[in-house]
C-alpha cells in the first residue's frame, strides 16, 4: 500500500509515537483521523498538521470504553472516506513491584493499577482491532488493509513493569492470533517492539538512569521516534507481511529468548 493511499486511525495520537505517526502519515498525503483523551494534544496536533500534503481530523477517543470506541469510528471512518489502516499507539505506564518493602512493612500493588494498565494496554487494542476490523470487512473496495500494534521488549519480563510487560506480551499473542484469524478477510496483522525510545515516556528518569538504560544498547544510543517510523512504515507498505512482531531495539535483546 502507498502511503498516499492510506486512510488510517491512530490512537494515543495527542503525543509521543502516536502523535509522530499521525503526522508523518499526514506528511506524504495520507488522510488519518486522531484519537486520543487529551484535547489539548489533539488541538496541538491539528495545528501542526495545518497545511501539510493529507488530512487529518481529532476526536476524543478513550480505548477502554466500547461506546466511545464504536462513536470515534462512526464519525471518523466517514470524515477520511474510509479505513484501510488502524495504529494501535495507545499506552500507559504505571510501574511498581509486586510487593514494595519498607523496613519490616510490605506495600502491595494495587489492583487498580495492575488493571488500569491492561484495560488501556490489552483491552483498548481489543476494542479498536475489533472494530476496525468491522469496518475494514465491510468495505466494498478490495484493497489492501493493515493493523498495527504497538508492543515493547518489556513484553519478556522487566523488574517493576509486572502489568505492563503482561500488557505487552498479551498484545504480541492477540496480534499473531488476529493475524490467523483476519488473513481470510484480506486483513493484515502486525507488530512493533521498540526498545527505549526517546519520547515523553522517558521524562522524569534521571539522569544516571538513562545513561545506564543507553550503555545497555548495543548500538549505543536511544531510539528515536523515526526509527519506529519507520518500521510502522515498511508493515503498511509491504503487502505479504503479518503475523510477526518486529523488533526495533538497537540490538538490546539480541541472545534473550
Amino acid at each position: 500500500m502507498r502511503l498516499t493511499e492510506v486512510k488510517a486511525v491512530v490512537t494515543g495520537a495527542a503525543g509521543g509515537l502516536g502523535g509522530y505517526f499521525a503526522l508523518e502519515l499526514v506528511r506524504a498525503g495520507a488522510r488519518v483521523a486522531a484519537g486520543d483523551t487529551n484535547a489539548a494534544g489533539l488541538r496541538r496536533l491539528v495545528s501542526e498538521a495545518d497545511g501539510l500534503a493529507g488530512q487529518l481530523v481529532a476526536g476524543k477517543l478513550d480505548v477502554t470504553d466500547e461506546a466511545s470506541v464504536e462513536s470515534f469510528y462512526s464519525s471518523s471512518v466517514a470524515e477520511i472516506g474510509g479505513l484501510n489502516v488502524l495504529i494501535n499507539s495507545a499506552g500507559i505506564i504505571r510501574d511498581g513491584t509486586l510487593l514494595t518493602r519498607e523496613g519490616d512493612q510490605f506495600t502491595r500493588l494495587p489492583v487498580a493499577q495492575w488493571r488500569k494498565v491492561l484495560d488501556v494496554n490489552l483491552t483498548g487494542p481489543f476494542l479498536m482491532t475489533r472494530e476496525a476490523s468491522l469496518h475494514m470487512a465491510g468495505s466494498e473496495v478490495q484493497e489492501d488493509r493493515v493493523i498495527i500494534n504497538l508492543s515493547s521488549i518489556a513484553r519478556a519480563g522487566n523488574p517493576g513493569q509486572a502489568n505492563y510487560a503482561a500488557s505487552k506480551a498479551g498484545l504480541d499473542a492477540a496480534t499473531r492470533t488476529w493475524a490467523l484469524e483476519l488473513a481470510g478477510l484480506g486483513i493484515r496483522v502486525g507488530g512493533i517492539a521498540p526498545g527505549v525510545t526517546s519520547t515523553t515516556f522517558l521524562e522524569g528518569i534521571a539522569d544516571e538512569a538513562l545513561a545506564r538504560l543507553t550503555g545497555e544498547i548495543p548500538l549505543g544510543r536511544l531510539g528515536q521516534p523515526e526509527d519506529i517510523w519507520r518500521a510502522v512504515r515498511f508493515i503498511i507498505e509491504c503487502e505479504f507481511f503479518t503475523g510477526r512482531v518486529l523488533e526495533v531495539d538497537g540490538g538490546s535483546t539480541m541472545g534473550k529468548a
